[in-house]
């Protein structure tokens, strides 16, 4: 892609360029104006984020697992900086579990996340379905409130989850790198209506 496209593009006045919106719009195309997508305005409710996160044993392979702990200490700097709550929640082997939050990350994120181990199947239903409990409850509480659902998988797995209705956007981060490749972030994604990252576009 060459330069960073951040040395290229010229936002509107007051506006916030949306960069993981933009690169997917870019694609393996230069950066035009017609590209530029803009943050929207934090809503008055505040922001969650919501990160289900595959620790299950395929994600083990090629240093996945340490890759996608890497790109959420960033998100979670991210949350933190803009005073956004986060929560994560891990899948593998038997079930799920909630593993932080919801609440505003604090500086120690590097410190927790690096101990969180993987291993077994991809139960990433039981995964969802935590996650769609935490936004069920967070919706409740904080109505005006957006949710963000962000899922770093690899894919591999059978299960077809429904989308949490409590999700305003829902982000698949997809870490499959297998010669033969599933694709099942990128149907869950289109069945879904989701937006659909590689890690490498979000790190940065």
């Amino acid at each position: 892609m060459g330069a960073s496209p951040r040395s290229h593009a010229r936002g509107k006045p007051g506006k916030r360029i949306a960069w993981p919106q933009t690169l997917a719009a870019m694609r393996d195309d230069r950066l035009r104006v017609e590209h530029l997508r803009y943050a929207r305005e934090a809503p008055r409710g505040g922001v969650l984020h919501c990160f289900v996160l595959d620790c299950s044993g395929s994600m083990l392979a090629g240093q996945r697992l340490a890759l996608a702990k890497g790109l959420l200490i960033a998100l979670f700097d991210r949350a933190s900086a803009a005073r956004a709550e986060a929560a994560l929640v891990c899948f593998g082997g038997a079930g799920a579990h909630v593993r932080f939050g919801p609440a505003v990350p604090r500086w120690w994120n590097e410190r927790w996340l690096r101990p969180v181990g993987g291993g077994g199947g991809t139960p990433l239903t039981s995964g969802i379905r935590r996650a769609a409990q935490l936004l069920e409850r967070s919706a409740r509480i904080r109505p005006a409130q957006q949710r963000w659902l962000w899922i770093l998988t690899d894919g591999r797995t059978r299960d077809e989850p429904a989308r949490p209705l409590d999700a305003d956007e829902v982000v698949f981060v997809d870490f499959e790198r297998d010669a033969i490749r599933l694709g099942r972030c990128e149907a869950l994604a289109d069945a879904w209506g989701a937006g659909l990252f590689t890690p490498e576009e979000l790190i940065g």
